[in-house]
């Protein structure tokens, strides 16, 4: 993640909000519709974030606060029904399903929208990765604002800033749960998440018999060395195979997910392996070259065990969180597959 996005996750580990749980993650949901009309909307009740949320028939003006976001709904085949994509340029969506992009309209392009940009789309439902892109100190349309103007407002499950130490990357199959109610698609958002599933068996399968390799995630900007140790972060390595080196139990990811780190204390763990999160092609090549010149005789470096994945991929609600266990999986056990 850059500076900016650095930010954003830490902004989002501080700001009061709450992800409700059922099954011991995600949101409820009830929908209901009149018994006396057929043919009424349906109302779709959840809890998101400590909040109540209705939903008053399929929303018609959505906007992704992501391209992670924006790609779900393009997936559960949302296209007609989004007003804007936010945050464009954070990440490319894939392929085959950017051309279904191509007519949504561009509010920001790394930065989440303005409020006023947001606001000048008329959204009925807003659906973003994190808490952070309402954070009105910032110029975002606040929650508040954005329900004031009959918006809907909805967070990736994981992205609720008491769930961000805790989550988990199946937390995705409940923001797909309710996107398939709030929408009314729910047989398209079932068999997204029989793939999604589909995908994480087959990598269990694949490395249920390795001899797990130790793995410190990290993150670095410039000389600043960060290791990552809870959230999300920490489930994708341990679906992957992975012995984390740092997991929630240390004292030093008390508060938070990241910590920084002395070049020294990582060395003296002498992980077989380094996971690192990049925004761009610039910032994985400079962090490879911290890492091989820092860490010379770590076993990690010595066997070409660098292994970089999107800072994108790993936010909150998104299919990325899915991919990358296969990456990585893939990478530390390539004899398995």
């Amino acid at each position: 993640m850059n500076p900016r996005t650095f930010r954003h996750a830490a902004a989002i580990g501080t700001l009061s909000a709450t992800a409700l749980v059922i099954s011991g993650c995600g949101s409820s949901v009830t929908s209901e519709a009149s018994e006396t009309d057929a043919d009424a909307a349906t109302t779709v009740t959840l809890e998101n974030c400590d909040r109540e949320v209705v939903v008053e028939g399929a929303p018609e003006a959505a906007v992704g606060m992501h391209p992670a976001q924006t790609e779900l709904m393009l997936r559960l085949g949302l296209a007609d029904r989004l007003a804007g994509q936010a945050q464009a340029a954070a990440q490319a969506l894939p392929d085959d399903v950017a051309s279904l992009a191509a007519d949504v309209p561009v509010i920001g392009e790394v930065m989440p929208p303005s409020r006023e940009d947001l606001l000048a789309v008329e959204p009925d439902f807003v659906y973003s990765p994190t808490t952070y892109e309402f954070t009105a100190e910032q110029g975002f349309a606040s929650i508040d604002q954005l329900e004031q103007a009959d918006a809907t407002v909805y967070v990736a499950t994981g992205g609720c800033a008491e769930r961000r130490m805790t989550g988990e990357v199946t937390d995705l199959f409940d923001d797909l749960e309710n996107l398939g109610e709030i929408f009314g698609v729910q047989d398209e958002a079932a068999d997204l998440v029989v793939q999604s599933r589909a995908q994480l068996d087959e990598v269990a399968a694949a490395i249920e018999d390795v001899d797990p390799l130790r793995v410190a995630q990290v993150y670095v900007e410039g000389t600043t060395l960060q290791a990552i140790g809870a959230g999300i972060e920490y489930d994708i390595l341990g679906l992957a195979g992975a012995d984390n080196v740092y997991g929630p139990e240390d004292p030093m990811f008390a508060d938070f997910f990241a910590a920084t780190i002395t070049p020294e204390s990582l060395a003296a763990e002498e992980p077989d392996a380094l996971v690192f999160s990049a925004y761009d092609a610039e910032h994985e090549a400079a962090t490879r070259e911290y890492l091989t010149t820092t860490f010379p005789d770590l076993p990690a470096v010595t066997e070409d065990r660098l292994i970089a994945v999107s800072s994108s991929d790993v936010f909150p609600g998104t299919l990325g969180n899915i991919t990358i266990v296969r990456d990585i999986a893939e990478q530390l056990y390539p004899d398995a597959f």
